[in-house]
């Protein structure tokens, strides 16, 4: 189902999604064009909208049969969710993650999509356009970065543990607790921002891990491919692989790699 072809035109896709819908409204939205959903820390725009639109039509084209489960489509018709328990392959798309980023004009959001089957992540995309960076991952293919290899590598031993976490307004106050065992020594940890473009920094090697205690398959199919594929490793609170489906225990880590992941799972359990 994956060949380069393909590869190559959900890339093209993604590009002139971006390019069409995004980037004229970057730093140009009117207050009209901004909304909130659940609240104020939850904001579409006109740009989200019509970008999803867009991927929607290009993605079920290029693989004839396979459905799309979008973050404002899911807004708009919650029910939508549930195709990533069925047997066709599923788009999954968040067009700008990072809206608040977008709102104030900022440079951190990108747009994710991925493609998955059965529950499983068969390949992912991750572009950055204010920084033209565009990561792809492939299920047991690996994962490139504007065409170079991507390897996440391991912390040093002797060096505090670089992390992101979950934003405290979109936390439980159980999640907070066990999210106070990545803010002890040893740890260097701050609220994330864009999820996408924090999981490409995991990949990268340029932070050490992520916890997250939300699950919303938009903001982390992609982001799960891409840093397991760079040789990086991820798990929930209870020690179990993530399911897209949901279903999670909370919160869950990304890390660079395996003894990581078991690090941040401990603390996250307040075990260490």
């Amino acid at each position: 189902m994956i060949d380069d072809e393909l590869v190559t035109a959900v890339e093209k896709a993604v590009r002139d999604a971006v390019a069409e819908e995004v980037m004229p409204r970057w730093r140009q939205l009117s207050a009209e064009e901004v909304d909130q959903k659940s609240g104020p820390h939850d904001l579409v725009t006109v740009a989200d909208q019509r970008a999803e639109q867009h991927l929607t039509r290009a993605l079920e084209r290029l693989l004839p049969g396979s459905v799309v489960v979008g973050e404002e489509a899911v807004h708009a018709k919650p029910a939508t969710y549930e195709a990533l328990r069925g047997d066709a392959p599923v788009w999954i798309v968040d067009p700008v993650d990072g809206t608040r980023q977008f709102v104030r004009g900022e440079e951190g959001f990108c747009t994710l999509v991925a493609l998955a089957r059965h529950g499983e992540t068969l390949a992912s995309w991750t572009y950055a356009p204010v920084t033209d960076r565009m990561a792809v991952a492939r299920h047991r293919g690996g994962a490139l970065l504007n065409g170079e290899a991507l390897r996440a590598g391991s912390p040093a031993p002797e060096d505090a543990l670089r992390v992101a976490t979950s934003h405290p307004d979109f936390t439980t106050d159980e999640q907070k607790r066990a999210l106070l065992g990545v803010h002890g020594t040893g740890v260097d940890a701050r609220p994330c921002g864009s999820a996408g473009l924090e999981y490409l920094a995991v990949a990268q090697g340029e932070l050490d891990a992520v916890a997250f205690s939300w699950e919303a398959a938009w903001d982390h199919a992609a982001g799960l491919l891409l840093v397991h594929e760079a040789g990086g490793a991820s798990a929930t609170v209870a020690g179990e692989p993530f399911r897209l489906a949901g279903g999670n225990a909370l919160p869950f880590t990304a890390a660079r790699d395996a003894a990581t992941a078991r690090r941040m799972v401990g603390l996250l359990r307040g075990e260490d």
